[in-house]
């Protein structure tokens, strides 16, 4: 039997797993039929499906699935280091480690969970971590599913001990598409950018729309 919005238990949409190494994954599902798929593997989307099945993310048939490397696909996190704009490696640690299920999650307001299924997932820093970026912090992470079928994730980091410190952060997104040459990104014109083919140096976006010609492996 079906449930409307009113009542839906976002709890009975939930299904915790392991995969083929073990690592515990966690199905996200609504009403209408759309799901996603987050690894506790680096906190990581790596299935987005709306209600008629058809997958909506990339992931790469050479992505590894073992902890500690990091998956090429889906939705990496990339924290405390967004590529190689500091001393840590490639993208930061966040996306190589395995997170925790947050059982206390905090700062959300009331209505952030009506009509969705959701996880909330937490990262503490290990020992190791605090010897090559010795910062404490929480990293709060929240995946939700909609029951339009859209898919949202909310990140919070906290300051542990209140010593400040900086990071950068992305969602590095692998979109599936089936045609590139229809793909346009829209709304970064005025924005500066690091252009990595010429050496990170600064340039202002002018066009209207980035387009591709052909795909970059």
């Amino acid at each position: 039997m079906g449930h409307s919005a009113a009542d839906w238990d976002y709890r009975a949409a939930i299904e915790i797993t392991k995969d083929w190494n073990g690592v515990e994954q966690v199905l996200l599902q609504n009403q209408q039929g759309a799901s996603a798929r987050v690894s506790l593997h680096g906190g990581q989307v790596t299935s987005w499906r709306n209600k008629h099945g058809e997958e909506l993310l990339f992931t790469s048939s050479k992505a590894i699935f073992k902890p500690p490397k990091a998956m090429r696909g889906g939705i990496p996190i990339c924290f405390p280091q967004f590529g190689n704009c500091g001393s840590l490696e490639q993208h930061g640690f966040a996306r190589n480690k395995v997170w925790a299920i947050d059982d206390n999650p905090q700062l959300h307001p009331p209505n952030d969970s009506h009509g969705k299924s959701f996880i909330d997932l937490l990262l503490k820093p290990s020992e190791d971590d605090l010897k090559c970026w010795p910062h404490s912090f929480e990293f709060r992470l929240r995946v939700s599913l909609a029951t339009s079928g859209d898919l949202t994730l909310t990140s919070r980091v906290r300051n542990v001990n209140g010593k400040p410190f900086s990071f950068s952060f992305a969602y590095h997104t692998y979109f599936l598409v089936s045609d590139i040459s229809e793909v346009r990104i829209e709304g970064l014109e005025t924005l500066d950018y690091l252009d990595n083919l010429c050496e990170r140096k600064r340039f202002t976006e002018q066009g209207d729309a980035i387009t591709f010609e052909s795909e970059y492996c």
